[in-house]
């Protein structure tokens, strides 16, 4: 497996995307990811390494061959993935290809972070996972799809409950032993 330590962040940006441009910072998916971010900064202990900073930036005018090189380098090194899905997520090349990829190619699991939601019940109820979350995967079919071939775990915008998700040895690519839909920290009964 190599040394893969890294926690992929997959979401959504309108292409071409630049960071250092200000109206970056209005995209929503973009925020969430940068919340994770500011976590960090703030506690050394967040459990967050963020795989985007382990290699080279990539400009806004790469070519999609340079793009999709610089997001397999960073998949490589990651231990999971990070998704924010939300009512603003599209279904991008980019977020296409980080999930395929991640999923299909290395056996990434997947944390779902789920931005519109705060409360567990949002979430899940007794009879599995809600309808409006099921909706969201319709926004991004290739994880749709693909996510019953790794481990997922579906998990509110609550910043405890984030904590525990990336705490989870369970959703990690190196110490993954189940496969299917989860729900933190009780499993939704769907497989």
């Amino acid at each position: 497996m190599g040394n893969r330590t890294a926690n992929y962040a997959a979401f959504y940006v309108a292409e071409p995307f630049n960071a250092s441009n200000l109206g970056a910072y209005a995209t929503p998916d973009f925020i969430y990811y940068n919340q994770l971010l500011l976590w960090k900064g703030r506690d050394s202990s967040f459990p967050f390494v963020d795989a985007h900073a382990k290699t080279y930036n990539v400009r806004d005018d790469s070519e999609w061959e340079t793009l999709k090189k610089r997001l397999h380098e960073r998949l490589n090194v990651s231990k999971n993935i990070v998704l924010f899905l939300s009512s603003n997520t599209k279904n991008s090349r980019a977020l296409r290809e980080e999930i395929d990829y991640g999923i299909n190619i290395k056996g990434l699991p997947i944390i779902v972070i789920y931005p519109d939601f705060n409360e567990k019940t949002d979430i899940c109820s007794s009879t599995g996972i809600r309808k409006q979350i099921i909706d969201l995967w319709d926004r991004l079919p290739v994880f749709r799809d693909n996510m019953n071939k790794v481990a997922t775990l579906h998990v509110p915008y609550k910043k405890s409950l984030i904590i525990s998700a990336l705490e989870n040895a369970d959703f990690t690519v190196q110490t993954m032993t189940k496969v299917g839909r989860y729900y933190y920290p009780d499993r939704c009964n769907l497989i």
